[in-house]
């Protein structure tokens, strides 16, 4: 049994934190709003009054937090109530240069760290089939990878501190640039009066073959049952989305990097949110799309 303290209680936090209980961790949460610590508790997550309540003798203390100003601060709070040479795993998607700082920070407190991103959203959390991209020392990836096994299917140590949140940046820029591509060419084929179930069988097993159409499709009806099945009900948000393409791009203009579909991509994604969406499930593009291009018709 390992002692652990976890901060940040909301969709996702809460569900790995029940994954590690039930693994026969103990467990130690907080959180600041009152929801999650209601939904905590109605879990059976124990609760501390303040983070540093939390971590006082823990071996383990894992962040899953908003962003990168949030998951900086709370660390600082932190920091100094932590045991000597006991790992800090951050699992909040924030950018490169604040997860860099956060292990700069550990690194003089005498605490392991790892920043530890996650894909596979709610339903991953709740299933414990999380995918982890991970950044530090080998040492402490070692130390943490038996608890990302616990809460997830798969672990990648991605090299030293900060590479975890560069490859999943690199990675949600991806999706959100295949995704739009597919929903584009479903909204073509249907504009072509195309059947779009035919499209699917095609792009699935041909050059057009990417996750977006085979596990995501946008389209109701078509393919392995996605959130297009249940009327763009959110599995991964917009504004999430949005998010972590924002990310990208901040990351990108650091680095001098071009990415002109990863810039317009993240252009899309900010008109569907300021319509409204940002609740919607990022495959919820199609409809906005539709609309977009409606408008521009008329």
């Amino acid at each position: 049994m390992t002692k652990i303290a976890f901060i940040g209680l909301g969709n996702m936090g809460a569900p790995m934190a029940l994954n590690l209980q039930k693994a026969g961790h103990e467990i130690l949460g907080f959180d600041v709003v009152p929801a999650a610590q209601e939904s905590a508790k109605n879990l059976g997550i124990e609760l501390a009054k303040h983070n540093i309540d939390a971590v006082q003798g823990a071996d383990i203390t894992i962040l899953m937090l908003p962003n990168g100003a949030i998951a900086t601060s709370v660390t600082k709070e932190v920091l100094g109530e932590m045991k000597q040479e006991s790992l800090l795993i951050d699992c909040s998607t924030i950018d490169v240069s604040s997860a860099k700082n956060l292990h700069e920070l550990a690194k003089k407190a005498n605490i392991h760290c790892l920043d530890a991103p996650v894909s596979g959203g709610v339903g991953g959390a709740l299933g414990g089939t999380l995918t982890f991209m991970v950044g530090g020392t080998r040492a402490a990836f070692e130390m943490g990878e038996p608890y990302f096994d616990v809460m997830g299917q798969k672990s990648v140590h991605c090299g030293d501190g900060g590479a975890g949140q560069s490859a999943k940046i690199c990675n949600n820029m991806l999706l959100g640039i295949s995704m739009i591509g597919t929903c584009e060419a479903f909204l073509l084929a249907d504009r072509l009066g195309l059947s779009q179930a035919a499209l699917f069988d095609v792009m699935s097993t041909s050059s057009g073959s990417c996750w977006s159409v085979n596990a995501y499709c946008p389209v109701p009806d078509v393919g392995p049952k996605s959130p297009a099945d249940n009327d763009y009900k959110a599995g991964f948000a917009a504004a999430l989305m949005l998010k972590d393409l924002t990310l990208s791009q901040q990351a990108a203009s650091e680095v001098k990097s071009a990415t002109p579909l990863g810039e317009h991509a993240q252009k899309l994604y900010q008109q569907m949110v300021d319509a409204g969406n940002d609740g919607v499930d990022f495959s919820g593009m199609i409809r906005f799309l539709q609309t977009k291009n409606i408008e521009e018709k008329t």
